[in-house]
């Protein structure tokens, strides 16, 4: 089957032309068709069915006319289009469709310019140009579609025009090309590059004065028309024909161009410095090893020029070092992508996220583009970055996005160019991503990075301290680095002694800052997802704070369903909400954990925004849901015996040492917040159960813990 775009839409198949009567029918696959092999979402097509105001039926609607299009198409054709979570997706061959084809001329024509076969490239961008039978989707009524995609492709179809006039002025076929140079003026008589292209024709073909007046009349109508005189490069063409410099014709690639008539793929402004935007990686990049071979080997990959482009997700908490390992990756592939490489902070984690028009704004200034001739408005934007990025082999970095919307339009629609996105939240609605998660760093990895920055001689001396420090760290890399930043700062300060300032949590985050890093930084924009949300009417941030005001390291579901006043159902909804946004970790299939710095944080929170009456109830909340559950699992030891003994039946708690841990911490906050306004009957009495239940183990536990277990 054949799709022709690039004038009516036609469609032919085994040698007869398919008609698809319906207009909204003729839109839907037109979309289709100019995404090829890419899935369409319903929303962007019912964005072109309606012109942007579609009906609340649209879904539904769009559904029907897909159905009576697979019909249209016949056996043959109803299967390429299939249904794709949030769309549609057509199936097709490069060759089966004239837009495919148009490209692939062009792929080659470039190739062939490269080797120096200048006269076969001009052939190949003929054969280009001649599958335009007219303009593009001229029977396809959806000013939206037109917009987006047929104004960017009469773009393309004038490009390679000039292009292919560039090569024939390259050959000195001057007076050749004339004619067409004339028609071509006639069509854009306001379009200096073309202006200039004509008037150095002329001059070369012997009709100085021709060129000189069409320069005159030229500056009269932009005066008229424009209030402004001819740009520097169309006057210094006038200087050199009126000094009768008749200088060799000007390869494509050092030739005049603007914003709507560049030169060939991959060189549309001359003399523009290849990008070359990634930022300097970290210096004591450590582990990671899985991730960096994964990420290596889906950049390297030589996916069809035809298909979309590679893109990776790696996500994780702030300061996990998702930039690190995008940049350190980055820098390590960056020779395999020798069209450039570009950086984009997106600013997802801050208070107001770069909007993607800015972004894109950035993006085309550094690919060379002029900022007087950066399109208006972001559909044009969208258009032109994607061209071009189309034939080039780019590395695209977007550091720190907020979500896939922020990330959809600045991704190339089809190509070689790779894509590199961190975000702390899982896009999982963008289109083919590959996800890269980091957790933290394990005790030898983190171990490993603290030498980085003492040397080994100083961990090796003080190893238990060390490790200290890297339960207090948690893992994380930002938080590791800013404690070996220090250490090296002070070559002669004990371990010990920064573990126990570490430790002690009321001042942990505040000791975990250093210059313009900051733990706590990371962790109020986890927090601030939170606010002014809710699940099942439970306040996301309210829960946190309720779990920061019960110290919990640990919490199971049907604890946070005791602290919350909700089913143990809704209660892991919600934890769940606070793992997605990188507050709690997932340890088991019931158990979440909250780290070192989290639970700190989640103190903090507490202190801070909830009263004290608030914090006392939760904890003899938490306090008699222990309770509770040692009641269940006990039974008296002897008949006779009073039911206050007890044998405790660990296997039939399920309790584990993080649990016992969690009693810990509740009873050290009940003394801290005033055992006295929670209960001291009920203090009292977990107090002396605790020692049946066994203490945490040692290792567990900080030393002023221990004590109060």
């Amino acid at each position: 089957m054949e799709f022709l775009l690039l004038g009516p839409l036609v469609i032919r198949s085994g040698g007869n032309e398919l008609r698809v009567p319906a207009a909204r029918q003729r839109v839907i696959l037109a979309a289709l068709v100019l995404n090829a092999n890419r899935v369409v979402p319903v929303d962007n097509i019912a964005s072109f069915v309606w012109d942007g105001t579609p009906p609340p039926s649209a879904a539904a609607t769009i559904r029907t006319y897909v159905m009576r299009l697979r019909q249209v198409l016949g056996k043959a054709g109803r299967a390429r289009i299939t249904t794709r979570a949030p769309g549609y997706l057509i199936e097709l061959d490069e060759d089966e469709t004239d837009l495919g084809r148009f490209t692939a001329h062009r792929k080659t024509a470039d190739a062939l310019v490269q080797a120096g076969r200048t006269s076969e490239a001009v052939e190949e961008l003929r054969k280009a140009l001649a599958l335009w039978r007219h303009d593009p989707l001229m029977d396809v009524p959806s000013r939206t579609l037109h917009d987006v995609e047929a104004s960017h492709l009469q773009r393309l179809h004038l490009q390679t025009r000039i292009w292919r006039v560039d090569l024939d002025l390259e050959l000195q076929r001057h007076a050749e090309i004339l004619p067409e140079l004339w028609q071509m003026v006639r069509e854009h008589p306001l379009h200096e590059g073309l202006i200039g292209r004509l008037m150095l024709a002329l001059f070369r073909s012997g009709q100085q004065p021709e060129a000189l007046d069409l320069f005159q009349r030229t500056r009269a109508a932009l005066i008229d028309q424009l209030g402004t005189e001819p740009g520097s490069e169309l006057r210094a063409v006038q200087r050199r024909i009126l000094c009768a410099e008749d200088e060799p014709p000007r390869h494509r690639a050092d030739s005049e161009q603007r914003p709507d008539g560049y030169g060939g793929p991959g060189r549309p402004w001359p003399g523009w410095p290849t990008p070359a935007q990634l930022p300097q990686g970290v210096t004591d990049f450590t582990a990671r090893t899985d991730e960096t071979t994964e990420l290596g080997r889906l950049l390297r990959d030589k996916a069809p020029a035809a298909g979309p482009a590679t893109t990776v997700v790696i996500t994780g908490a702030g300061g996990i070092g998702k930039t690190a390992l995008a940049l350190h990756t980055a820098h390590s592939v960056r020779g395999d992508f020798t069209d450039g490489q570009v950086f984009a902070d997106l600013e997802g984690s801050t208070a107001h996220p770069a909007e993607p028009a800015e972004v894109l704004t950035r993006l085309l200034v550094g690919l060379g583009v002029p900022d007087v001739a950066v399109p208006r408005t972001m559909a044009n934007r969208t258009s032109l970055f994607r061209s071009l990025v189309a034939d080039r082999r780019m590395l695209i970095v977007l550091d720190d996005a907020v979500n896939a919307a922020q990330v959809r339009p600045l991704v190339p629609g089809t190509g070689g160019s790779r894509v590199i996105v961190t975000s702390r939240h899982r896009l999982a609605d963008l289109e083919g991503a590959h996800d890269v998660t980091l957790d933290a760093f394990d005790e030898d990895a983190s171990l490993a990075l603290l030498e980085r920055f003492t040397g080994r001689p100083r961990i090796d001396a003080e190893r238990a301290a060390a490790r200290r420090l890297v339960e207090a760290c948690a893992g994380v890399p930002l938080a590791l680095r800013i404690v070996g930043s220090r250490l090296r700062s002070r070559p002669r300060r004990s371990l010990g002694a920064l573990a126990h300032r570490l430790l002690e949590q009321r001042s942990l985050l505040d000791e975990l800052h250093l210059g313009d890093l900051s733990v706590r930084t990371g962790l109020d924009a986890a927090y601030a997802t939170l606010r002014d949300r809710s699940v099942h009417g439970i306040d996301l941030a309210g829960a946190f704070r309720r779990l920061g005001a019960g110290n919990l390291p640990y919490v199971r579901g049907e604890t946070a369903a005791a602290l919350l006043g909700c089913s143990e159902e809704n209660a892991e909804d919600v934890l769940d909400v606070l793992v997605d946004a990188h507050l709690l970790r997932e340890h088991d299939h019931s158990r979440y954990h909250l780290d070192a710095l989290v639970r700190a944080y989640a103190r903090e929170r507490a202190d801070a925004e909830e009263c004290l009456e608030h914090r006392v109830d939760t904890l003899r909340c938490l306090l008699r849901w222990y309770q509770h559950t040692l009641d269940r699992s006990g039974r008296p030891s002897r008949p006779g015996e009073p039911e206050r003994t007890y044998v405790l039946r660990p296997s039939a708690m399920g309790w584990t040492d993080d649990d016992r841990a969690g009693l810990v911490e509740a009873l050290t906050e009940a003394d801290r917040t005033g055992a006295e306004l929670i209960g001291r009957q009920l203090v009292a009495e977990l107090r002396a159960r605790l020692p049946l239940v066994a203490a945490p183990r040692a290792a567990e536990v900080t030393p002023d813990r221990r004590e109060s277990a």
